[in-house]
């Protein structure tokens, strides 16, 4: 074997070392903010460090001239450490990441954490030439504006939703395309405008702006589908009153049966008749004329 193949063969061998010793083949932290990691000037967040139930030692670092340095250290066994920054400002926001110490080896580095402060500069404006409300398939823009400086960067978030950044050079306004849309793209809807030197530094949210994505056809159809069922119900309940009305009415007889039946009116009348007369109809019978 060359000496140039062993030298990189040893080079391979010693960096695989090195890093099956540096994370020990560990899962990888997940790191975390709460109750977000956009904060506002002065405020308080916690960093979530998710590692192992065998980790005794969380570290967090944060990005500082393309070096992590170490911001705090926490001593325990525990499956999830909690950093708390507070307060949040241009000195504490950046990029964080995490890693934990278990047996004797580190764990990789978690993902990247970008942890930003806003409200040093004033609110943009934030509105849609689409109105409020949108049907699934439709595109929707936003306009992100401000008034009085000229920023670079603009980003537009919804809580629960991912962060949109745009990057226009020197203007006022960028727009954001969205679509085409679902019902999972309706809630509430801010933009934020920053300058691409200060990257975790932003403005004040703009006012918020609803978007609600409903699908108004399949409403109307499910509207008509109840109509229809209701107007089905009353026909039916009309249909079954009108059979119980025959069923329970007066039965009378059919004109060939009422030719089967005595004369009584003659009957009725005699018998009325001799009762005026203080007779009975037996006596009447038994009477005759000398």
């Amino acid at each position: 074997m060359a000496s140039r193949d062993v030298t990189l063969f040893c080079l391979v061998l010693c960096l695989g070392q090195k890093i099956q010793a540096q994370d020990g083949n560990f899962p990888i932290p997940i790191i975390s903010a709460t109750p977000s990691s956009v904060i506002p000037w002065n405020g308080s967040v916690k960093i979530l460090c998710r590692g192992t139930l065998e980790s005794y030692l969380y570290q967090l670092e944060i990005l500082e001239n393309l070096t992590y340095k170490q911001v705090e250290k926490q001593l325990g066994f525990q499956e999830v450490a909690e950093f708390v920054i507070n307060p949040v400002d241009t000195n504490t926001a950046g990029c964080y990441q995490c890693r934990y110490r278990r047996e004797h080896h580190w764990s990789a580095p978690s993902e990247a954490l970008e942890l930003v402060v806003t409200g040093l500069y004033d609110k943009p404006f934030l509105s849609t030439n689409g109105g409020h409300v949108a049907m699934p398939g439709e595109n929707i823009s936003f306009q992100c504006s401000s008034a009085h400086m000229s920023f670079d960067r603009f980003s537009l978030s919804r809580p629960g939703g991912p962060t949109l950044s745009r990057h226009r050079d020197a203007r006022l306004q960028v727009d954001f395309t969205l679509g085409p849309v679902n019902l999972s793209f309706s809630g509430v809807y801010t933009c934020y405008s920053w300058h691409s030197g200060r990257p975790y530094v932003w403005s004040a949210p703009s006012d918020a702006l609803e978007l609600v994505v409903t699908d108004t056809a399949r409403q109307d159809h499910t509207t008509e589908n109840w109509v229809r069922m209701g107007v089905a119900g009353l026909v039916l309940l009309a249909l079954l009153a009108i059979l119980a009305e025959n069923r329970l009415g007066p039965q009378l007889p059919h004109q060939e049966d009422q030719q089967d039946l005595p004369d009584l009116s003659w009957s009725w009348q005699k018998s009325q008749t001799e009762w005026t007369f203080g007779l009975t109809p037996k006596d009447h019978q038994g009477d005759s004329w000398s």
